[in-house]
C-alpha cells in the first residue's frame, strides 16, 4: 500500500488490483475508490477491463476500456456517431434478446430512431402538465417532511429520499396511489440486480466471485423480467384505457401525441416507464439522501446554504451532483477505428463512461475531493456528457432536490444522519438502501 498523490489515501501499487469489473471493488470505501480513479487518471491511456459475463447464450469472456479522464467521457459523449449507444448503455455485457423487450429504451439507442422518441417524450411535457407537477413537488414534499416532524428520527431513504421521487413519477404518469408500493419494489428489484438483499446471492459470495455465478443467473434473471414484466403490464393497461378516456397525466399524453407521424408503441411507453424510474426515482432519491449525509459530514457547508438559501441552492444542488454522481458509469460501442485519449479502438469495442471519475479530474476540478457549494465553474457529467443522451430529466431531478431540501432545511434546520449508511453494491448506481438520520429536536 501506498499513498496516493493526488488524494493522500492509501491504495494498492498495482493497477492490476483495480478490477473495475468486479464487485469486490464497488464494495471498497468510497476514498479507496476514488484514489483508484486518481491513479488511473495518470495513465497515458484508458485501461483494458477484463470482464467475464455469465448470462446464458452470451458471449463469456469480455471486456472493455474504461474512460476515467473527463476529456474522453465528454468526448466520447458529443460524438454519438462514433461511440454508439446501440446495443446498449446501462449492461456491461451485450443485451441478451430475452432482456431486451423490458430494457431496450430510448437511452439504448442513435439517431433517429432516438431522436423520434425524444421529441415524442418532449412534446408531452406540456406546459400544463409542468405547472401542475410544480404545485405538486411543494404540496408532497411539506406532507413528507410533517410525517418527519412527527416521529423526529428512522430511516432517512424510506421516510424521505425515496418518497418525494417515486410519488412524482407515478402521478405524473397517471398510476394510482394504491400502486406505489408495488412500483418501488420492482424498482428496487431492477436497480439492485447485483445487491444480495436483491439477490438472494450472499454478500461474501457476491464479492469473492465478483458477480452472481452460473447456478445463480436463472433465478435472479427471473426475478429481474418478472420486475420489468410487471411494470411493462402496468403502463400498458393504463395506455389502452388512456387512449379511449384521456386524463390530465403523462401516460393520456404519451399514447396520444403525434409528431410528424410519429407516436409511442405500447412497448416504447413501457421501456420508457423503467427509464424514469431509473434515471427519473433512483438517481434523484439517491442525491437526496446522500444531500443530508453530506452536509452531516460538512457543517459549515450546511451553514453557508441556510445563510441565504435561495442564493446558493442552485450551485450548491450541482456540487452535490458532482460530488455523488448517482449514475456512476454507462457503456457506449465503438463503430470504427478512432483514437481517444492516446487509446487506439477499433470497431466494436466497448468503453465505458465513469462519470464518477470524470467528476473528481484534478486537471478540471480544483481540489475535487472537497464539498464545495460555491463551486464555479461546475462543468459536471452528472446528468451525463454533453449530446443527444444528455438527461431530458435534469431539470426536475433539480427541481425535485431543491424543493426536498427546501422544505427540510427550512423547517429541520439540524436534521443530520446518524452514524454509517448501508450502501447498495453496484458498480452501475451509487446507492444507499438505508441510513439512520434524527432532526436534532
Amino acid at each position: 500500500m501506498s499513498p496516493n498523490p493526488v488524494t493522500g489515501v492509501s491504495v494498492p501499487t498495482g493497477l492490476g488490483e483495480f478490477d473495475l469489473g468486479h464487485l469486490a471493488f464497488w464494495a471498497r470505501p468510497e476514498a479507496e475508490r476514488m484514489a483508484a480513479f486518481a491513479q488511473l487518471r495518470q495513465l497515458d491511456q484508458p485501461r483494458f477491463i477484463p470482464f467475464i459475463n455469465n448470462l446464458p447464450f452470451t458471449k463469456t469472456n469480455d471486456g472493455l476500456y474504461a474512460l476515467v479522464r473527463h476529456a474522453d467521457v465528454v468526448e466520447a459523449s458529443r460524438n454519438p456517431k462514433l461511440f454508439s449507444s446501440e446495443p446498449t448503455t446501462n449492461a456491461v455485457f451485450d443485451m441478451p434478446p430475452w432482456l431486451a423487450p423490458f430494457f431496450d429504451s430510448m437511452i439504448n439507442m442513435d439517431d433517429p430512431r432516438h431522436s423520434r422518441i425524444r421529441k415524442v417524450v418532449a412534446r408531452a411535457f406540456t406546459p400544463r402538465l409542468l405547472a401542475k407537477l410544480e404545485v405538486d413537488l411543494q404540496r408532497r414534499a411539506a406532507h413528507i417532511v410533517d410525517d418527519v416532524v412527527a416521529v423526529g428520527r428512522g430511516d432517512f431513504v424510506t421516510q424521505v429520499a425515496q418518497r418525494l421521487p417515486i410519488q412524482v413519477i407515478c402521478d405524473m404518469m397517471g398510476i394510482p396511489e394504491r400502486q406505489y408500493d408495488y412500483v418501488l419494489e420492482r424498482t428496487n428489484i431492477i436497480i439492485g440486480f447485483s445487491d444480495p438483499e436483491y439477490t438472494g446471492i450472499s454478500r461474501d459470495y457476491l464479492i469473492r466471485h465478483g458477480a452472481p455465478g452460473r447456478r445463480h443467473i436463472i433465478p435472479v434473471s427471473a426475478r429481474l423480467l418478472k420486475a420489468g414484466l410487471d411494470l411493462i403490464r402496468l403502463v400498458r393497461r393504463l395506455g389502452e384505457q388512456r387512449t379511449r378516456h384521456p386524463q390530465d397525466d403523462l401516460i393520456s399524453a404519451l399514447v396520444n401525441t403525434n409528431v410528424d407521424g410519429d407516436r409511442l408503441a405500447p412497448r416504447d411507453i413501457g421501456t420508457f416507464f423503467i427509464l424514469l424510474l431509473v434515471a427519473g426515482n433512483e438517481t434523484t432519491r439517491n442525491v437526496i439522501a446522500h444531500s443530508v449525509k453530506l452536509l452531516t459530514e460538512h457543517p459549515e457547508q450546511r451553514a453557508l446554504l441556510l445563510a441565504d438559501f435561495d442564493w446558493r441552492i442552485g450551485p450548491a444542488v450541482e456540487e452535490i451532483v458532482r460530488h455523488v454522481t448517482p449514475v456512476i458509469q454507462f457503456r457506449r460501442t465503438v463503430t470504427g477505428d478512432c483514437e481517444l485519449g492516446g487509446r487506439e479502438l477499433h470497431r466494436g469495442d466497448k468503453l465505458l463512461l465513469f462519470y464518477s471519475s470524470a467528476n473528481r479530474d484534478e486537471t478540471v476540478f480544483a481540489d475535487p475531493e472537497r464539498f464545495d457549494i460555491t463551486r464555479t465553474p461546475n462543468p459536471h457529467v452528472g446528468f451525463g456528457g454533453p449530446g443527444p443522451h444528455f438527461c431530458l430529466g435534469a431539470n426536475l431531478a433539480r427541481q425535485e432536490i431543491t424543493v426536498m431540501l427546501r422544505e427540510l432545511l427550512t423547517r429541520l434546520p439540524e436534521i443530520h444522519t446518524v452514524g454509517q449508511p448501508e450502501r447498495l453494491l453496484s458498480f452501475f448506481v451509487n446507492g444507499i438502501k438505508r441510513m439512520p438520520f434524527e432532526t436534532g429536536r
